[in-house]
């Protein structure tokens, strides 16, 4: 095959002499990319570093590439003395990233191809631009399928539907301090309460870029008709039961009418800018109209993404995902 062009999600037009066969994945959140590259079966061949952060590149990625741990990864906050070394045919990286690591790279010669990720859009964007990086656009064909009758199955059930106001919350414990942030107006857990139908309470108050914490009284003054907890390095569903009895939280209309949920995660969160997020979608659907919804099986869900996305059977799920998996399905 003859030459390679991809355009990134910075609109450059990325020339490689060939498809590549050494890709290397540096930088902060390279588990969005990585996941995302997994998704093809080139990827355990030619994904040969990520940068670890937390000790590990991802926890997921070496369930389905058994060689994933053995690969040289790169250590936290890798510079570019340590990428050249591996002398990749490809750099991936998120777009953040450019000034900092990706133009030292370029103008050594490296080919850096920039993605996002952040947003369904974003998503299939770069979903199309990974697909060619790697040669396999019939590949990208059959994930977006998959992905859109999911999104029809959604649009669909909301049209219509009065829109319950919705708050996501993130729990954050500062020491003995138990605190909850919201996320940014413009992030995937917005986006997916508004897709699934549901109107966000919390976006006038959170307009910056990142998670802004929010005590009590706020909470308390939206008083949204349904909550949705995220506890990435928790148990979500204790913390739920832990607020339902807590006085001050049963005098929110959401523990009332027992509309406060625990937002679902396996190894990754599902509310997360990760393949994951149409699961998120799909779930927080069901609660947020759960008549429009009831013929919606999470599990089963769960069993199909893992299956036609990561080629994991549903003995593998049962063995790695479900004694992880948390939340109210």
């Amino acid at each position: 095959m003859e030459g390679v062009q991809v355009t990134d999600a910075l609109g450059r037009v990325v020339m490689l002499p060939h498809l590549p066969q050494r890709i290397v994945v540096p930088g902060k959140g390279t588990w969005m990319p990585g996941h995302v590259l997994y998704m093809f079966p080139e990827a355990a061949e030619r994904v040969m570093a990520m940068e670890a952060r937390r000790g590990s590149a991802s926890d997921f990625l070496p369930l389905i590439d058994p060689s994933f741990n053995m690969k040289p990864h790169l250590e936290h906050g890798a510079a570019a003395e340590q990428i050249v070394p591996l002398q990749p045919d490809a750099i991936v990286m998120k777009s953040y990233m450019a000034e900092t690591l990706g133009e030292p790279l370029e103008l050594l010669g490296f080919p850096v191809v920039y993605v996002e990720l952040e947003t369904p859009e974003q998503f299939f964007r770069d979903l199309a631009t990974i697909g060619q990086l790697l040669g396999n656009e019939a590949r990208v064909g059959e994930i977006e399928a998959y992905y859109q009758v999911r999104i029809d199955r959604v649009q669909q059930g909301v049209s219509g539907a009065g829109r319950p106001r919705v708050l996501v919350i993130q729990h954050s414990s500062q020491g003995e301090e138990i605190a909850f942030e919201i996320p940014p107006a413009t992030w995937m857990q917005t986006i997916q309460v508004e897709m699934a139908g549901g109107a966000p309470v919390w976006t006038e108050a959170s307009q910056g870029g990142g998670w802004t914490v929010v005590n009590l009284e706020q909470i308390a003054a939206w008083n949204p008709d349904i909550i949705f907890v995220i506890d990435f390095r928790g148990d979500p569903e204790a913390l739920v039961e832990e607020l339902k009895v807590d006085l001050k939280w049963q005098a929110l209309q959401a523990v009332q009418n027992e509309k406060l949920y625990a937002f679902p995660l396996d190894l990754y969160g599902w509310d997360l800018p990760d393949p994951r997020w149409i699961l998120g979608l799909t779930w927080v659907a069901t609660k947020t109209h759960p008549d429009r919804f009831a013929d919606v099986d999470m599990m089963q869900e769960m069993y199909d993404f893992f299956s036609q996305m990561y080629g994991m059977d549903r003995t593998a799920v049962e063995k790695h995902i479900l004694p992880v998996l948390k939340g109210d399905l």
